[in-house]
């Protein structure tokens, strides 16, 4: 899936719908705007998509110098009179069998990349996804064990389509088992989502425990919003009468 080039603009909050495990929906709901619609920097995307994968390389390749190959301690032949260059050991780089020259060693590749930046790229990449329309919310992964056939089913309620990521919480051992036997899902720890696995796949699923941000639901916010103000009003009416109250004992 290609990434989406936005305006260094906020983006419109994104709503999808929430759905059972059991099957159903339970409603729409609008995704955290400051980790879902923000604008896709594609810069550091790369740099720390990159510093990720370096990281992840073990370093452990070795080859062997003049002076480690076996053999080759003696000259191959006198130092002058044949005609020939002179030469000390026929474990030389030039010489088949020899030792290499400048070869790879063991290294470490790790970069160190700013916690700042790596969490905005992992904000960038979701929000890329969301604005493709490719996350998806259930309420939990209830699975009673590690069933395929369950896990096949739910990702097809989902309408997931091609390689899917799914965010589980650490005591989601059931549903981690029931999707490891599908090779086109992966699953990673919440705690441990990287932008490399959001890029990597074209469907995000997440539970209402693993969904980063705060979430709500799309037609609450505006009730919530006046409820609130009205609680604040009548705090600040009780506060006035308490201070009339206290004048008038005087």
């Amino acid at each position: 899936m290609s990434i989406v080039h936005n305006d260094p603009v906020r983006l419109e909050p994104v709503t999808v719908t929430r759905s059972a495990f059991s099957g159903g929906e339970l409603g729409q709901v609008r995704l955290d705007p400051a980790i879902f619609s923000v604008p896709v920097n594609v810069p550091l995307l790369h740099q720390v998509v990159t510093g990720q994968l370096a990281s992840r390389r073990a370093g452990t390749q070795s080859t062997k110098t003049r002076a480690e190959v076996r053999g080759g301690g003696a000259k191959p032949f006198r130092q002058k009179g044949t005609g020939n260059a002179r030469q000390g050991s026929i474990r030389a780089p030039h010489y088949a069998g020899g030792g290499i020259a400048l070869g790879p060693k063991p290294r470490s590749y790790e970069q160190k990349t700013p916690r700042k930046m790596v969490q905005a790229a992992l904000r960038c990449a979701l929000s890329d996804r969301a604005q493709q329309a490719a996350v998806r919310v259930v309420d939990r992964f209830g699975f009673d064990g590690p069933k395929t056939k369950e896990a096949v089913d739910l990702l097809g309620r989902l309408g997931c389509e091609g390689t899917v990521l799914v965010v589980l919480g650490r005591d989601d051992e059931a549903a981690a088992k029931s999707f490891a036997n599908l090779g086109y899902v992966a699953t990673v720890p919440a705690d441990q989502l990287t932008a490399y696995d959001v890029l990597c796949a074209d469907v995000i699923v997440f539970s209402d425990d693993t969904l980063p941000g705060e979430s709500e639901p799309a037609g609450a916010a505006p009730a919530a919003k006046a409820a609130t103000k009205t609680s604040a009003a009548e705090d600040e009416d009780g506060a006035e009468s308490g201070g009339e109250e206290a004048d008038s004992d005087e």
